[in-house]
């Protein structure tokens, strides 16, 4: 149920069509919206219902697939529950079926960049580690082909994928959380009901168990009361307790602590990502890695080439001495706000953001555009109208697509100014996705000249 364009949908179906089952595939979008995932099914024996839903489809199966786009109260899914179909998703079918040494990381902000990293240093270590889940180029059951019990596997997973968990009572062995901040909240009915859903991270992990969790975060430092497991910390602030475990930063330099000693891992100039934000998911994944085993040496070297993850404070091209940045993954505001606080002193900022509203605060995002945003170009959306609402003497032109967006970006641009999409919304009103909005940008940038 929802093939989707990210890749899990295509894997789900292609996974049990090659292990011989009637598969049949039913999204609501039409053919023409879903050509790229329907290419790569071809040749496979698989019926599909696009463009609509139909009851008897879900209630005549043996088992459901729910896309993580799918909302839990969907009516479909209930004719599932009626007729006693069971439901999963693409996360609870892989953490049943996969060996592997599984390494689970989720968050609201830094996933993605966390969790590459984590990934190149096991791997440089191990070459044979994996990376799959939520981040863009790897679906879960497209590698449980390729997993022995000693391969490590680091996950991304979403909060919709981590609810496929909690129904098997199982939690990553070694888990990390990044940060709590309110998002989704036009799928979750409260704030609350998000943070919940992030615990299943660890929720059902063992005594010898590990998590990784934010001291300097609220939430993440409340979910310690409730880990079963040994808790490490992170921190970009100085910890002298000589019972704190875990990574910090204090004189220009990231530490780690371990049996009541601390040893330098790296100084903070050689970390090549740009802001605070991305400091602490460097520190994050030292700590996790440094928990691991790994020697500082590997961690040391691997950090120190890392450019990060593509959509993220994203060098796109400079032209004219103006920088062109791509932050489509942007689509939360405290995301967007992270941003412009990343790249404030590196010269003016046009900003490219709006879309559609997940019913998420934006105050404290509109106070810093207002403070430090020279001219704000709105993208078509409810978020948009909600931004719009409180911008003050920052001037703000309207865009009907991204790339009339750039086009008047590009306009109001000198030598010296960042050009920054970084939407601080959800894309689905204009784009396919979050990576469509990207690469549509992308693409209007390299039109310049």
């Amino acid at each position: 149920m929802g093939l989707g364009l990210h890749g899990g949908g295509v894997s789900v179906a292609r996974f049990f069509a090659r292990q011989g089952a009637t598969v049949t595939v039913t999204d609501l979008r039409p053919q023409r919206i879903l050509r790229p995932s329907l290419d790569k099914l071809k040749g496979l024996p698989i019926r599909y219902v696009l463009g609509r839903h139909r009851n008897e489809d879900f209630a005549q199966a043996d088992l459901v697939i729910q896309n993580p786009g799918v909302p839990n109260n969907s009516s479909f899914l209930a004719v599932a529950r009626k007729h006693g179909v069971p439901i999963e998703n693409e996360a609870g079918l892989f953490f049943t079926q996969a060996a592997g040494r599984l390494v689970g990381i989720t968050g609201t902000k830094g996933k993605s960049t966390v969790s590459t990293l984590v990934y190149e240093i096991l791997r440089k270590r191990e070459p044979g580690a994996l990376l799959a889940g939520n981040i863009r180029t790897t679906a879960m059951l497209d590698i449980i082909w390729r997993l022995s019990q000693s391969t490590p596997v680091v996950l991304e997973l979403s909060s919709w994928q981590l609810e496929g968990l909690a129904k098997h009572r199982i939690s990553p062995p070694v888990s990390l959380i990044t940060n709590i901040y309110p998002d989704h909240l036009n799928r979750y009915g409260s704030y609350r009901s998000y943070q919940e859903a992030k615990t299943i991270i660890f929720r059902y992990q063992k005594l010898k168990d590990l998590v990784v969790l934010n001291y300097d975060n609220p939430i993440t430092r409340h979910f310690s009361r409730r880990a079963k497991g040994r808790v490490i910390w992170f921190s970009l602030q100085n910890q002298d307790k000589a019972t704190w475990t875990g990574a910090s930063v204090s004189a220009g330099t990231i530490w780690y602590h371990a049996r009541k000693r601390k040893k330098p891992v790296m100084t903070t100039g050689e970390v090549q990502l740009p802001g605070r934000h991305n400091l602490e998911n460097v520190v994050a994944a030292v700590a996790l890695t440094s928990a691991l085993g790994v020697p500082r040496e590997i961690i040391r070297s691997v950090v120190r080439k890392f450019r990060g993850v593509s959509g993220r404070l994203e060098h796109v091209r400079t032209l004219h001495g103006v920088r062109y940045i791509n932050d489509t993954t942007a689509t939360s505001p405290i995301a967007a706000q992270t941003a412009l606080t990343a790249l404030t002193g590196r010269g003016p900022i046009i900003l490219i953001a709006g879309g559609q509203d997940k019913n998420l605060p934006c105050r404290d995002f509109i106070r810093t555009v207002n403070k430090i945003v020279e001219a704000v170009v709105l993208l078509p959306g409810t978020a948009s109208t909600k931004f719009l609402r409180h911008l003050q003497g920052t001037s703000v032109i309207r865009a009907s697509s991204m790339s009339v967006a750039v086009r008047q970006a590009a306009r109001l641009a000198k030598s010296g100014t960042q050009v920054l999409l970084s939407p601080g919304a959800a894309s689905f009103n204009l784009f396919k996705n979050e990576f469509d909005r990207g690469e549509q940008f992308i693409k209007a940038v390299r039109k310049l000249s």
